[in-house]
Formats: C-alpha cells, sequence, structure tokens
C-alpha cells in the first residue's frame, strides 16, 4: 500500500463527500478508492470512516487523522508546486470558466491580453452557462454572476450586475411607455427556456416567444417580438445602439454580485495571484460602465 496515496485518498473521500466523487477527482475507479480506504484502515487497526447507504461521517478517530492526513497532503503538494516553480515564477496552465456570452465578450479578451504579458502561462477557458464544480473539475477561477451559496470557496467580489426590462422603440411606440410592472402584461414577451440557468429571469406573461439563449432573446427583441427581461451585458450591445430600450428602471431589483471565485488551495500559485491582480482592476472598470448605461442607449457598454 502506497501510504501517501491512501492519505490523499482520504483527504479526497472526505472532501469530496462520497468515494464515488472522490473517484471521479482523482479519475480512479470507485473500487480503487473503497480499496485503498480499507487498506488504510487495516494498517491502522481503526475504522476512519462510518458508512451508510445514505451519508458518510468520519469516526472520531478519523477525524484526528484526517487533519494530519491533510496537513501532510498538503506539504507535498505544496513542495512539488514549489520545484516546479509555480510560486517562484508566474508559469503553467490557468483553467479558467465564465459564462458563455460574458466569457465571450469581455473575459476572453481580458485573458488573451494577460497571456501576452506572461509568456509561461497558458490557459483554459471554459464557456457555459453552467456552473463547474471547481474543485472536482480542477478549476483554477470562475467569474460568477450572482449570489454565492456558502462554501469554502475564495471570492472576490469585482461589482454587480443589473437585471433590466427591454424592448425595441417600436414596440415601446406601440403599446405605450410601461410605468408599473402590471403595464408589461400589455407586451408581447420573449423568454429565454427555463433550462438555462444564467439569464432566466421570470416573464410576466405567457411568452409568444421563446428561445435557448439570451443573445437570441436580445435579437429577437430588438426585431419587435416581444419586451424582453436580461441581465445587462446580455444586451448591452443593443442597448448602446438604441435597438433596445430600458423600462422601469426604478422597479430593477437589486443587482447581481459578480465574484471572482477560486478554491482555497492554501498557498497560491503565482500564475493565480498574477490573474487575479490583473483580471480583477479590469472587469471591474468594465462592471463600472455597466451600471452607468443609459436607459435610452446612444453609448456602448464595451470596453
Amino acid at each position: 500500500m502506497d501510504r501517501f496515496e491512501a492519505m490523499a485518498t482520504l483527504v479526497a473521500v472526505v472532501d469530496h463527500g462520497s468515494l464515488s466523487a472522490a473517484g471521479r477527482a482523482l479519475r480512479v475507479p470507485v473500487t480503487s478508492i473503497s480499496r485503498r480506504i480499507a487498506d488504510l484502515e487495516a494498517l491502522l487497526g481503526t475504522r476512519l470512516l462510518l458508512r451508510t447507504t445514505r451519508r458518510m461521517t468520519l469516526t472520531d478517530a478519523g477525524a484526528a487523522y484526517l487533519s494530519a492526513a491533510r496537513r501532510i497532503v498538503g506539504q507535498v503538494e505544496d513542495a512539488e508546486r514549489e520545484a516546479a516553480g509555480e510560486f517562484r515564477a508566474p508559469k503553467g496552465e490557468l483553467l479558467i470558466t465564465a459564462p458563455m456570452l460574458f466569457g465571450r465578450l469581455h473575459v476572453l479578451p481580458v485573458i488573451t491580453e494577460f497571456l501576452a504579458q506572461f509568456a509561461e502561462i497558458n490557459a483554459r477557458l471554459i464557456l457555459q452557462d453552467r456552473n463547474l464544480d471547481l474543485v472536482d473539475d480542477g478549476v483554477d477561477m470562475a467569474v460568477r454572476i450572482g449570489r454565492l451559496p456558502d462554501s469554502t470557496l475564495v471570492a472576490t467580489r469585482i461589482g454587480s450586475m443589473r437585471t433590466v426590462v427591454c424592448a425595441s422603440p417600436s414596440l415601446v411606440a406601440a403599446h405605450g411607455v410601461p410605468k408599473v410592472a402590471q403595464d408589461l402584461q400589455r407586451f408581447p414577451w420573449v423568454s429565454v427556456d427555463a433550462s438555462m440557468p444564467i439569464g432566466v429571469l421570470e416573464s410576466p406573461v405567457a411568452p409568444r416567444l421563446t428561445v435557448s439563449t439570451a443573445e437570441a432573446a436580445a435579437d429577437a427583441a430588438a426585431c419587435g417580438v416581444g419586451a424582453t427581461r436580461l441581465l445587462l451585458y446580455q444586451g448591452a450591445e443593443k442597448i448602446g445602439t438604441g435597438a433596445l430600450r430600458i423600462l422601469l428602471e426604478d422597479l430593477e431589483p437589486e443587482p447581481l454580485p459578480v465574484h471572482l471565485v477560486h478554491p482555497d488551495r492554501g498557498n497560491m500559485p503565482l500564475k493565480l495571484r498574477r490573474f487575479i491582480d490583473f483580471a480583477g482592476p479590469r472587469l471591474r472598470a468594465l462592471l463600472e460602465q455597466f451600471a452607468a448605461l443609459p436607459s435610452g442607449g446612444r453609448r456602448s457598454a464595451s470596453p
């Protein structure tokens, strides 16, 4: 039995909450995970985990051993990164994830500028409107729009994002400028498919058109199909040109927070620290531009 491997496996099982989740994170079969834990328990002569069909808990001995195992595994990982130079120089690969449209329009340009300055850093950018598990998927940094659940992740707030109702000037001319929320019921509506977690914002009436992306909703609304409700960045280009007009600004909900989020892995590699220092101010300035975007358009929110 590889004792260090068994320690790392125990840490992974506890951190991920199950044998199967630890197996996915370590990319080994569940049977191997189970065998490593059993071998470790046999070596120590005590139970470390109590497992039932519904839950898994540490024994008192397991809790004490986990603390030591976590410290040893962390020291070895730090030593490996030190040997690879990650703490002495910004180098290696960064895995970053962001919402699809926001990431393509605003995070990707920041990454390309960052890479131009740091020749020894490579990056992978995953654009999707589903929040990845940063630990399970090995993600270094995520851009998250919305309120964060309690977790062990480290979050740096960089701004906020408005939720807006918008429609084409022609549609507003035909149906009148709404004064209260109930006035929206006289408008036809464009909705985003509820299976999409980013930009899914409840419609006040049954939609005339349902689409699968917020970008398509903005396009349809600009064509006069109906009013729509979006996160501001999703319609900012058309709002900026006047193709869409923001309605009922005084009734907007509290803006959603925007964070840079990363796992707490102890000492932070320089590649990640450099990216936070580089991307944070640029994205913060961008979000401040969005916050100031006028309802009538005529000013682009793009950097």
